[in-house]
């Protein structure tokens, strides 16, 4: 069973439960609650959206999977409950034990007859023995014979009609199951009442096939009868889908029996129920509500290869589970994203399979209305889309997933040791000199008044008292990232971690430094120039060639509009193997042929000329590949990084930021 955390804020305790057993540990910040919010999918989903590209996608693979850590089962795991819990019902009961039961009953009645009978004169009781002698063998047979046979014991007689009330009573019920709960007695009575209120439902029925209105006749239906239907249904509507499902597991218990049990159920019913009229109606009725309600199951049948015997009430009952663990399966199966779930009876489930089961559908049935709740993501056209919030929120769980593989010495190389003028406010504070920007910082300014004249009000100030804040000079950069999307990416494994990269680059210069620039480039066979609202669901392209020397064209004609420092950050794992000619037309060969290469890094010299770096991040570092990046950086005087998937975003972000700090420092 599935251990559950119960998060409390404050040094407390977290309750484990196991098997009804409950122990204590000391919380510690690392356990997992219950409590499940936007921010916890879209975390869940973050990778699986940059990797594909594709957010309705992501939502059903995460409805599949779950999630383990946060005790939420997925359907994959749920439908493996599902068929389980249906393998226990039938390699447990035996259809064939009810007319087993009844059969030893009935020998029962005969053995207690015939004692009777071997009291009485021999001359008596032959006729008697031999009328029992010659009872048909079946079982229907057996109970019609004896309906007709006047016993001489009280008690065999009495025994008897005890046996036909209980045989009645699971045929009527097994009709209605939990419906018909004021059907606990039978008596001649209550089964005209039965009578009436089908061949009144029939009525019903028959109108709203006619097209007729049955509203104030289905209030007039339930005036009179609503007795029998413990559920209170408000509707004909709601009422008929109850009363399928009830009669659709009657049929289906008759599906799975055997020939032989199927006629000799007939033959009972028609011989219990007949004499009132009452099996005619229950035809008519399943006929009416096959016309309603066509989809409840009505050709449903199972296989039972148990050993424990069931009466006809209880056989329906179970054929009534196994009906609904069916509906269920089909709607797990058939659940393309968490808003179909919204039609599963989280109670009903409950009981089917368990609380932890019922627990893990309600959250997932949750998952989208949380994000749209949440302003992460919105509904367009029938899709789910990120909205500008969840394309934030994405950014910044890549560069948090990034930095926090960094190691601390590395993060503490950010600091900058030199200060100035400039429009970036430090921690620290001056006195104030001719030229400095009048940026007066008022507490030390007036603690230096104090200090100087001692107390009193008004304080008086003099240019002497003036202290400023430092400030430190900022630089701006404009960066091109140069994106491969071609189809070796995905092949070798690279590309959620260059996407990742992407994503968070464009998050870091966003959120600290807003007056940069930040251009992305995806390339493969052609280059493109990309929006940052198309990151997330960018996707490879399935196309082959490495057209470095387009992504260069492009990326140098975006620098070229913007003003500072400007680079190139190109990731990639292959050697250019595309190149866009004079007529504009695409080549492409591999491996690499000389004149690709010459075109790319003509094109490396056009940047290098324009005071373009370029920085390149190699994923794979083939010899071709590092034959042609010695070759780029000899030329453009840039930096190579030969890196992984793993390691990428240190290189990057590090990279990033440390050069910054650098050209501050600098200037």
């Amino acid at each position: 069973m599935p251990v559950w955390h119960y998060n409390l804020r404050g040094p407390v305790s977290i309750l484990v439960r196991v098997s009804r057993r409950y122990g204590y540990s000391r919380w510690d910040g690392t356990q997992v609650g219950f409590e499940l919010d936007a921010e916890d999918v879209l975390a869940e989903l973050n990778d699986d959206v940059l990797y594909h590209g594709d957010l309705n996608a992501a939502l059903r693979r995460l409805l599949q999977s779950g999630m383990p850590e946060r005790d939420i089962t997925g359907i994959r795991d749920l439908l493996d409950q599902l068929r389980q819990r249906r393998r226990e019902d039938l390699d447990r009961y035996d259809l064939g034990g009810a007319y087993h039961d009844l059969a030893q009953a009935l020998r029962d009645v005969v053995d207690t007859e015939r004692a009777a009978l071997d009291r009485l004169p021999g001359a008596d009781a032959a006729e008697a023995r031999l009328e029992l002698d010659l009872l048909p063998p079946d079982l229907a047979g057996r109970v019609r014979a004896l309906q007709d046979y006047e016993f001489t014991s009280s008690e065999a007689g009495q025994r008897f009609q005890a046996l036909l009330e209980d045989l009645r009573r699971e045929l009527v019920q097994s009709q209605f199951n939990r419906m018909a709960g004021a059907m606990s007695d039978i008596d001649p009575a209550q089964l005209q009442r039965v009578k009436d209120m089908v061949d009144d439902l029939n009525q019903l029925l028959e109108m709203r096939q006619a097209g007729q209105d049955t509203d104030r006749a289905f209030d007039d239906f339930m005036g009179r009868h609503g007795g029998f239907f413990p559920t209170n249904p408000r509707t004909l509507g709601e009422l008929l889908e109850q009363m399928a499902a009830q009669m659709a597991a009657a049929q289906a218990m008759f599906n799975s029996m055997t020939p032989e049990q199927r006629s000799q159920l007939q033959e009972l019913s028609r011989q219990l129920l007949g004499d009132m009229d009452l099996q005619w109606q229950l035809d008519r009725l399943g006929n009416n509500l096959r016309h309603a309600v066509p989809g409840a199951g009505w050709d449903r049948g199972y296989d039972f290869v148990g050993h424990d015997s069931i009466g006809l009430a209880q056989g329906v009952g179970v054929l009534d589970r196994l009906g609904e663990l069916d509906d269920l399966e089909n709607l797990l199966r058939s659940a393309a994203n968490p808003g179909a779930l919204a039609d599963v009876d989280i109670d009903r489930a409950g009981e089917l399979l368990g609380e932890d089961a019922a627990r893990s559908l309600e959250r997932l049935a949750d998952m989208s209305k949380l994000l749209s709740e949440a302003g992460l993501v919105e509904n367009r056209g029938g899709r789910l889309e990120l909205t500008p919030k969840g394309l934030r929120r994405i950014g910044r769980n890549a560069l948090a997933d990034l930095f926090a593989r960094l190691s601390k010495d590395r993060l503490g190389r950010h600091a900058v040791d030199a200060s100035g003028t400039g429009h970036g406010r430090s921690d620290e504070t001056k006195p104030y000199e001719f030229g400095d920007p009048f940026t007066l910082n008022i507490e030390r300014t007036v603690r230096n008044a104090l200090s100087s004249r001692g107390g009193g009000i008004p304080v008086l100030l003099s240019p002497a008292d003036f202290e400023v804040d430092r400030t430190e000079t900022l630089t701006r950069t404009a960066t091109v990232l140069m994106l491969d999307l071609s189809l070796s990416m995905p092949m070798r494994d690279n590309f959620l971690a260059a996407k990742k990269v992407a994503i968070a680059l464009h998050s870091l210069i966003s959120t600290q430094y807003p007056r940069d620039y930040l251009g992305i480039v995806g390339f493969s066979e052609l280059a493109r120039e990309m929006k940052p609202r198309e990151l997330p669901e960018v996707s490879w392209d399935f196309v082959y060639g490495t057209n470095m020397h387009h992504g260069l064209t492009l990326s140098r004609r975006m620098l070229a509009r913007q003003s500072g420092t400007r680079q190139i950050m190109m990731i990639t794992d292959g050697e250019p193997t595309a190149h866009v000619q004079a007529d504009g037309e695409v080549f492409f060969h591999y491996p690499p042929v000389r004149q690709t290469v010459d075109a790319t890094l003509a094109e490396v010299a056009r940047c290098t000329s324009e005071g373009i770096v370029i920085n390149t991040f190699m994923l794979d570092a083939t010899s071709y590949l590092k034959a042609f990046v010695d070759d780029l950086t000899r030329l453009n005087r840039g930096r190579a990084f030969f890196t992984t998937p793993e390691t990428l975003g240190d290189y990057v972000l590090v990279d990033f930021i440390e050069q910054k700090r650098a050209r501050r420092s600098a200037s």
